[in-house]
């Protein structure tokens, strides 16, 4: 008996294991942190198109936003809330590189999650002077699209190339500087 509950315990674990790649292969990127790691990148054949997201636009009530309005750029998907402190210390950082690098084809796009009440992060997207858009997604629905990220850590940001495949992960906050490197490599694959 207890050979066989072992063995079943075994084909439900090897059924579970996707190996040591960050990526699944497939058509749509599936996250896997590997060895829990905060930095994550993807080249090459490793990069997978990230699936459809969308949602509210925080700030005009009525109109959508999705990663695929922004064709053709380099889209850094931030995850943040209002009520997060190390948000609201990175936001301006995205706005400098949002700022610095929009008219080279960068799009910088918040997912503004677990703010019950949009006036909070709407304030604070005034207050704070950010320009770049944010999708509304208090229950973190957009997120799910993603299938294994883990929407339990905010702030993170998604890294993608111009063909909207992920190419860096980061599991925590950043600063301008952090991502400058990471968009101007994929800046220049496009060329």
């Amino acid at each position: 008996m207890r050979r066989a509950a072992l063995l079943a315990l075994l084909v439900v674990l090897s059924a579970c294991s996707t190996g040591t790649d960050a990526v699944v292969r497939g058509t749509e990127f599936q996250f896997v942190s590997p060895g829990g790691q905060t930095e994550i990148f993807y080249d090459g054949d490793e990069r997978q198109k990230i699936p459809a997201m969308s949602g509210p636009d925080l700030m005009s009530e009525g109109e959508d936003l999705a990663v695929s309005d922004f064709a053709g750029d380099v889209v850094v998907l931030n995850i943040w809330g209002a009520w997060c402190p190390p948000c609201r210390v990175e936001a301006p950082e995205l706005q400098k590189l949002y700022d610095a690098k929009k008219d080279e084809g960068v799009t910088v796009l918040g997912i503004d999650v677990r703010d019950e009440n949009p006036t909070a992060p709407q304030d604070f997207v005034r207050d704070t002077g950010l320009t770049y858009p944010s999708i509304y997604d208090p229950p973190g629905r957009s997120l799910l699209a993603l299938k294994g990220y883990p929407r339990s850590v905010v702030p993170s940001t998604i890294v993608l190339d111009s063909e909207h495949r992920v190419a860096a992960v980061f599991l925590r906050d950043l600063l301008a500087e952090d991502l400058v490197p990471v968009v101007d490599r994929l800046l220049a694959e496009r060329t």
